[in-house]
């Protein structure tokens, strides 16, 4: 049986079950596979997917924005005046993805694009008296949602976890990686 085929038990997998299933599967096929890697990958990158997208849909969606948006108005309102190049760098996005959601924030009211004093050519962007109220609301509903996130940890936990993460992305391939853009 090919690693594809229906197991009789896979109706019984969630999102995070299928962690295991899928290093199982993988390692019969594949014993080569490092499964320790594999196990850290899909399990930061699906606690990671899961958490923007409750995010997303608790926080940001009812106010109209996308999670991308919301980390763009992030990155602006901690950088501002700041360039959208810049704002692509700091927020992890294409210099197109970022250029689209301002057309929308700006649209909205929420983003001011103004002529650079050190070049003309070149656009500060900045919030708007309405966006810094929309973001300063939505951080507060934002942070409490963090905070029902981290309880499931103690503090010693949350410090452990956040400096094993910062270990992480100071490696090489993090840093190649983030030198990508």
């Amino acid at each position: 049986m090919g690693m594809s085929a229906a197991r009789p038990d896979d109706g019984e997998l969630d999102y995070w079950s299928f962690v295991d299933v899928a290093i199982a599967r993988t390692l019969a096929a594949q014993p080569e596979v490092d499964p320790a890697a594999m196990r850290l990958v899909l399990s930061l990158h699906r606690a990671s997917t899961s958490l923007a997208y409750d995010l997303e849909s608790a926080v940001h969606r009812p106010r109209g924005w996308s999670w991308p948006g919301f980390r763009v108005l992030f990155v602006i309102r901690l950088t501002a005046p700041v360039e959208a190049k810049r704002v692509a760098q700091l927020s992890g996005m294409s210099r197109a993805a970022v250029s689209a959601l301002l057309k929308t924030l700006e649209r909205d009211g929420l983003v001011s694009r103004t002529p650079a004093a050190y070049d003309r050519r070149a656009a500060e962007l900045t919030l708007t008296p309405a966006g810094e109220e929309a973001f300063s609301s939505a951080f507060v509903a934002h942070n409490e949602r963090e905070r029902t996130w981290a309880s499931a940890l103690d503090d010693d936990e949350v410090e452990t976890l956040t400096s094993l993460l910062e270990k992480l992305m100071a490696g090489d391939a993090a840093q190649r990686a983030n030198r990508r853009s």
